[in-house]
């Protein structure tokens, strides 16, 4: 029996433009088999889209490509006591006061970094950890991860985890997960659960949608995305079950496209994992959340 209706795999933007956010912000979509990967939407419309999506089909889920949270010891600096209060927070104003850069209304916190400040020696050296979330530092190869399990290994190698603290410069979250903030928070408000604060109800009687994070190159591994050739070649050696021309066509011309597609056709092969998704009893992973990656249930 089908746990899932749908799945629905983002690739986020945190552009001010419309145009941008239009441009940038991709989808990838299944339904019960059926395949789409869809643009052309600003923040306020897919979040719209996805409340719509929602309602129709409650055992959904939806990943997003952003931070869902900050370092537990920034959310106690800010007298948040769960994330969701965080959101709030973000959500009245501070995350774009984080954003702004110095001007003579707004003091920049010097934690927030990236093109053209650089990182503060606060985050170098042996203090590089406090800039990253715990789930942060996992998503990167060691040694020992190496040996235990090869797969996600040869997938993770060579990525750099990344702070949400960087708001500027090549592979930047801050912004992007800054700004989606407010919008997980209306999602959640409007019945979504929010995984790994909040456990699934894929399964229930009255199911609810479920809201995960992601990270696209933990899911698409090592592959030259920039290039055509190279995407080409990656899916053509994967052969996705459901694929048109048309999403064929969509992900080999667009980068963006590309992320949410695989994002999307990998949440598919692992389905059946999230009905059994848990609230974490960390009190660390309860304020600074969980990347999804396969088997992460059995990790925590």
């Amino acid at each position: 029996m089908e746990h899932l209706d749908r799945i629905v795999a983002v690739d986020w933007s945190g552009r001010v433009d419309a145009a941008g956010q239009r441009r940038h912000i991709w989808a990838g979509m299944w339904t019960r088999g059926k395949v789409t990967l869809e643009a052309g939407r600003t923040r306020e419309e897919l979040i719209e889209w996805l409340h719509n999506l929602a309602a129709e089909t409650p055992r959904m889920i939806v990943s997003l490509d952003c931070c869902f949270s900050f370092p537990a010891w920034f959310l106690a600096e800010h007298g948040c006591a769960t994330v969701f209060d965080f959101w709030r927070k973000v959500a009245e104003g501070q995350g774009e006061r984080w954003l702004a850069r110095e001007c003579d209304e707004v003091a920049r916190d010097v934690r927030f970094w990236g093109a053209p400040h650089k990182r503060p020696e606060q985050f170098c050296g042996e203090n590089l950890h406090r800039m990253l979330r715990l789930t942060d530092l996992d998503n990167k190869v060691t040694p020992k991860l190496a040996g235990e399990d090869p797969e996600r290994a040869a997938k993770v190698l060579g990525i750099t985890p990344k702070s949400p603290f960087q708001i500027g410069g090549a592979g930047s979250v801050g912004t992007g997960s800054l700004r989606a903030m407010p919008f997980l928070l209306r999602l959640r408000e409007a019945g979504f659960r929010v995984w790994p604060f909040e456990s699934a109800r894929l399964d229930a009687a009255k199911p609810q949608p479920l809201l995960v994070e992601m990270y696209t190159r933990l899911l698409t591994g090592a592959v030259k995305k920039s290039n055509p050739l190279a995407r080409k070649a990656y899916l053509a050696e994967r052969s996705y079950e459901g694929l048109s021309r048309s999403v064929l066509a969509k992900a080999l011309d667009s980068e963006d496209a590309f992320d949410a597609l695989v994002c999307c056709m990998e949440m598919v092969r692992f389905r059946d994992e999230f009905p059994s998704l848990k609230a974490t009893r960390d009190s660390t992973l309860r304020l600074e959340g969980i990347t999804w990656r396969p088997g992460i249930q059995k990790t925590i």
